[in-house]
């Protein structure tokens, strides 16, 4: 089944988002307490929030507009793209069968249960490369045809030059909200965030974080953004560590800091990472005091909660008090 790049989204998320100061962090990490904003796609409101709901609204649109009662999309066990199609699915009355990396019973907490509250159903692909997951994907798409149903494949991580669109209308939100915005920064995975945001807000405005999911995403930023070439696109990569699924020092330290100067929760996969990166560019030079940039908070808080070494570093933070 094709997606009309015509068909109009679907609404399923609360916009604008909000931007907030973050003083305290932002002295924390040598920026002027009025340089810092965080902005709140964690805050998008369907299914526990995140980025992941602007670009469904793009692509589960044009599902809708080819006659799609199922959808079926690839990830990892613990994908916020997984879940918020699962909490679309339910919103809209489709069929959702989430195609998934590994084996049954390795994680049971965070966003799997989530997409079993959901009433999504997951089909387990074993370890596979992305080309083994998207062979898996599309035979539960023939599978579902074959029943009678008309299933609709939404790409991994939400992430194509349609749900780019969801991206490129945030970066219009971030100009009205703060027209003298220096850097947004954010999580680098499948691409099509920063793609978005690199629409419409140009390439020197947008600082992606490599979180390891792709092993060259800035290739996936140029198709999904229709760039000639990847060159000038501000990527770093060095907080990508022992890969995807770890968690980093840096990035241990980011979610506490994070927490103890703003209240703010981040994941240990994507939006620490991307506030480690924050943290080194800062360090390095690359964002410096007295520029406006914002932090483009994009969700994943269940996630912590299905990450076991995430959860053991938070927990071994909790002190007692003592008279």
């Amino acid at each position: 089944m094709s997606a009309p790049h015509n068909a109009p989204p679907v609404a399923l998320a609360t916009f604008p988002t909000p931007v907030e100061p973050a003083p305290r962090l932002a002295t924390a990490i040598g920026l002027g307490p009025d340089d810092l904003w965080i902005k709140r796609d964690d805050l998008t409101g369907l299914g526990g929030g995140g980025n992941k709901i602007r670009k469904l609204e793009w692509t589960v649109g044009a599902a809708l507009a080819e006659g799609a009662d199922a959808l079926v999309t690839t990830g990892a066990p613990q994908s916020n793209h997984a879940r918020l199609t699962a909490a679309a699915g339910a919103r809209l009355g489709l069929d959702v069968v989430l195609v998934l990396r590994g084996t049954p019973g390795a994680s049971r907490s965070g966003n799997l249960a989530l997409d079993g509250l959901f009433g999504a159903r997951i089909a387990w692909a074993g370890e596979v490369d992305q080309a083994g997951l998207d062979r898996a994907a599309s035979g539960v798409c023939e599978q579902l045809r074959a029943t009678g149903a008309r299933p609709a494949l939404i790409p991994f991580g939400g992430s194509s030059v349609l749900g780019a669109r969801g991206y490129a209308r945030c970066g219009e939100e971030l100009r009205r909200q703060l027209p003298d915005l220096r850097t947004a920064v954010v999580a680098l995975g499948s691409g099509g965030t920063m793609a978005g945001l690199v629409t419409s807000l140009g390439q020197d405005a947008v600082l992606g974080i490599d979180v390891g999911a792709l092993p060259e995403p800035a290739l996936a930023v140029r198709e999904f953004a229709g760039l000639t070439s990847s060159e000038g696109l501000r990527v770093r990569r060095d907080q990508i560590g022992g890969g995807y699924g770890s968690l980093t020092a840096a990035t241990a330290e980011a979610l506490t800091l994070a927490a103890r100067t703003a209240g703010l929760v981040l994941d240990p996969t994507y939006t620490g990472r991307a506030m480690a990166g924050l943290i080194a560019a800062v360090r390095d030079g690359d964002i410096g005091p007295g520029e406006r940039t914002v932090f483009v908070h994009t969700g994943g808080l269940p996630g912590l909660f299905g990450h076991a070494e995430a959860v053991a570093y938070a927990e071994g933070q909790v002190a007692s008090y003592e008279a």
